[in-house]
């Protein structure tokens, strides 16, 4: 996760991964765990990768809308270890009526000695990637004709993105316990050319250059953990003590600034920041019986910047903050393949170091509101996980999430807003199912409760301010409801095949509906999505597949938001633009509307991979 982000908070992209080299997937959920930190309050994933294959693998794939693909792997034994080497280029169009005209490429080297439990790694990896983007547009834009489904109203938007990362690891155990060390160094740009309100600015000199802004990040970042377990006897029980350190340093280059076709015309932010953190951690496991354990952990972590702001001196500064996160986890079992859990915690996350020293706007220098550096989230969770019926592993979860009064900084605007304390709960039930060795069944449901707690002084003054303009006024009123927060989300599937042979598959994903603004005035609709797959695994190692993706053809959202933005066809941009005495919130917030991205049409791949 990157943090102090051009594009966001926590911003992610995980195009660097070459899905066939993913070894093992590791989800954990919730603030409940002594080694995980910054942005792990719902969950964290680690991910592993493969070490060797058997043989050369080949694989190209063609596909629908101009999609291409090819992945090369091979492996060789060097010396005590073994070095493996992938390369991975894609292009794709996409359905758009501006074409994506993506071009990315992947390459990662590999060095490994040992195993999992005694020996080493090293990894070397390279990412590059160009592309256009078709952004999300008005409904209203749709329903008039103005555009069509898969249409951009800004065609210039899209981006370019680099990585480089050298990582290592390192473990060693035995009977009394393990060490493990890992470092990790990044070297990252990403520039990204968006114009989500369209016309919604005021136009500048006399000419309307429209609303596309340039988010810009270059940074190099580097980190090393290193944990030791210790295995013991106290008292006859056996017992489990994990000690750790954590650090990260990221330097940083951010910016933010208005562009009219990708060509620069003014700058909003341009800021240098130095972000340092450490973390330190214990957590004990004891089995006090064979069906019950405990697990107490403590977090302690320390967070220090510097923000230079080029532009606004005044948003320059140095923070530091600290904070504490207790941990505890208690488990009953196994009774008849089955055992219950309780789960508590407290976690937290950072927010951006920008807003954290802000103090003036960067549009009009007015006063602003810090953010806190740290954020506190509490949660906790009850369940139980079984294995008694044959081939059947499912877990059932009861949970609450609480997360702390936040300012957020809007990394758009290059400025803050703030946000009240949030209560999330619900249940969450996972299946997987299987019966023989050809066929697979898994099931996953997921309802949540998620509401702002407290009232939006701030947000009923703003309403207030746009009354008799309902374009503007509709989802503007104060509520509870978290914008994007689904309240329920699922997924099934099944899978047929052995190793060799036919196989096939169908995979079925729903994201039901979601509030858009506070109110609730604007919803998203639900999104369900169909894939399918089928293919046969000849014995020499070789592979012909066929995929279909949204096999129903679903025309709903992929992407839904709700807020105000300007079109030259809406009535209240000409009123804007005449002089007319129209409130100055009014202009500002533009017309309300639903603001979509569309799922992909019904698409199709055919992959052909070899053995060598």
């Amino acid at each position: 996760n990157m943090r102090t982000h051009g594009h966001g908070q926590g911003y992610a992209d995980l195009n660097f991964l070459i899905p066939e080299l993913i070894g093992s997937v590791n989800i954990r959920k919730g603030p409940y765990f002594a080694d995980e930190g910054d942005f792990s309050s719902v969950g964290a994933v680690h991910i592993g990768l493969i070490d060797t294959i058997q043989k050369t693998m080949a694989l190209g794939t063609v596909g629908s809308f101009g999609y291409r693909r090819g992945l090369g792997i091979t492996s060789a034994k060097i010396g005590d270890g073994n070095l493996l080497v992938a390369g991975e280029v894609n292009t794709y169009n996409g359905p758009w009526d501006n074409p994506d005209k993506l071009r990315k490429l992947n390459a990662v080297v590999r060095y490994t000695e040992g195993t999992a439990a005694n020996g080493f790694s090293l990894t070397g990896m390279a990412y590059a990637n160009r592309w256009n983007s078709t952004d999300q547009i008005p409904l209203r834009a749709i329903t008039s004709g103005q555009v069509g489904l898969y249409g951009a109203l800004d065609p210039t938007d899209g981006g370019r993105s680099d990585r480089f990362s050298l990582s290592g690891r390192w473990v060693q155990s035995d009977k009394d316990g393990s060490s493990k060390i890992n470092f990790y160094a990044i070297k990252s740009s990403l520039d990204l050319y968006n114009n989500f309100t369209f016309f919604l600015n005021e136009p500048v000199n006399g000419v309307e250059y429209g609303d596309q802004f340039h988010q810009r990040d270059d940074r190099v970042l580097a980190g090393v953990n290193a944990s030791h377990t210790f295995n013991t006897m106290v008292a006859g029980l056996p017992m489990q003590t994990e000690i750790g350190f954590q650090s990260r340093y990221d330097d940083i280059k951010v910016a933010l600034s208005n562009t009219y076709q990708r060509q620069f015309w003014s700058s909003t932010r341009s800021d240098k920041v130095k972000e340092a953190s450490v973390g330190v951690y214990v957590q004990n496991t004891v089995h006090w019986t064979e069906w019950m354990r405990t697990t107490l952990g403590y977090r302690g972590d320390f967070y220090n910047t510097n923000v230079n702001s080029l532009l606004r001196p005044a948003n320059s500064g140095n923070a530091n903050a600290s904070i504490g996160s207790p941990k505890m986890s208690l488990v009953f079992g196994p009774f008849n393949k089955t055992e219950f859990f309780i789960n508590a915690g407290e976690g937290f996350h950072s927010n951006d170091a920008r807003g954290v020293t802000i103090k003036e706007s960067p549009s009009d220098g007015s006063p602003v509101d810090a953010s806190p550096f740290l954020v506190r989230t509490r949660g906790a969770e009850v369940g139980v996980r079984t294995r008694i019926v044959p081939g059947l592993d499912s877990s059932l979860s009861l949970f609450v999430l609480d997360s702390a009064s936040e300012i957020l900084f809007v990394g758009d605007a290059g400025d803050t807003e703030p946000s009240r304390p949030s209560r999330r709960y619900g249940f969450e039930w996972s299946n997987h199912y299987k019966p023989v060795s050809w066929l697979q069944i898994d099931g996953d449901l997921a309802m949540t409760h998620a509401r702002f707690r407290g009232d939006n002084s701030a947000q009923a003054a703003a309403y207030a301010e746009l009354a008799g303009y309902p374009e503007a006024q509709i989802g503007n009123a104060p509520g509870n409801y978290i914008p994007g927060a689904p309240n329920m989300i699922a997924s099934a599937g099944i899978r047929l095949g052995e190793k060799t042979g036919w196989f096939g598959a169908l995979r079925y994903r729903y994201f039901g509906p979601r509030p858009l603004t506070e109110d609730g005035a604007f919803r998203s609709p639900g999104t369900g999505l169909l894939n399918g797959q089928v293919g046969y695994r000849f014995d020499n190692g070789w592979r012909i597949q066929l995929d279909a993706y949204n096999l129903t053809d679903s025309k709903s959202d992929q992407i839904s938001y709700a807020y105000g933005s300007l079109l030259k066809t809406d009535a209240l941009y000409t009123q804007c633009r005449s002089g007319a005495p129209l409130p100055a919130a009014v202009c500002q917030t533009g017309v309300m509307d639903r603001v979509l991205h569309p799922v992909e049409p019904l698409a199709v791949r055919l992959t052909v991979a070899g053995q060598f």
